[in-house]
């Protein structure tokens, strides 16, 4: 079966990824490495991250429940803190790949992100990423529909919106948990770790030129 859909995830697709950030928090605080990544993988579905992506719990008790569980694996590290470490800069060659993916496919965004009263969750860059995300047929954020990835039901919900086959989908994203899902679903997936690869992955997944 051909290509008939392109699907991205957000953060550490589109922008470089926020671990940068977050292990020069660490460095720069003396805290144990890879305690906020440790944090975050730790009861990945119902712990702190996972329920402020969803929405079911406010700034505060996220701020409050994270520093609880950063704490039970060797340091406390208040939510609050690690929110602004999540805005990664836009990568200029995916958007543009993006722009070129969209002449001849549909394209769709899964993105689990934070409620909009998350500090740190936008800023100055808000209409430049208004933009890239208009380039979109259809977008998903977790934070408004209360699932998020790896729950296979939010990759249903996208191929049912751009009306294809999974198996016509190529699905892009930087955490192999969240490509577990779409791939049994029978999507081809690309693991991002940098644009210049992803884009390379992409060209051969599509035939296109993109670069």
């Amino acid at each position: 079966m051909g290509i008939g859909a392109v699907i991205f995830d957000f953060g550490g697709v589109l922008t470089n990824s926020p671990f940068e950030a977050f292990t020069r928090f660490e460095q720069e605080r003396g805290l144990p490495a890879d305690i906020i990544r440790r944090t975050n993988a730790a009861n990945h579905l119902e712990n702190a991250w996972a329920k402020f992506e969803r929405a079911e719990v406010d700034i505060e008790t996220f701020d409050r429940l994270f520093a609880a569980e950063s704490l039970a694996l060797g340091a406390e590290v208040r939510g609050r803190d690690v929110l602004p470490l999540l805005q990664g800069n836009l990568r200029p060659e995916m958007v543009e790949a993006l722009k070129r993916l969209k002449v001849h496919f549909k394209t769709g965004c899964i993105t689990n992100n934070l409620p909009a009263n998350a500090i740190g969750s936008m800023s100055g860059r808000t209409l430049y990423v208004a933009e890239v995300m208009a380039l979109f047929d259809h977008v998903i954020e977790s934070a408004k529909i209360g699932l998020r990835k790896p729950d296979p039901r939010i990759y249903r919900m996208m191929v049912e919106a751009l009306k294809v086959d999974p198996d016509s989908c190529v699905y892009l994203d930087d955490l192999g948990v969240n490509l577990k899902p779409a791939r049994e679903m029978g999507m081809t997936t690309i693991k991002v770790a940098s644009g210049a690869q992803a884009i390379a992955e992409l060209e051969a997944a599509t035939g296109l030129k993109l670069g």
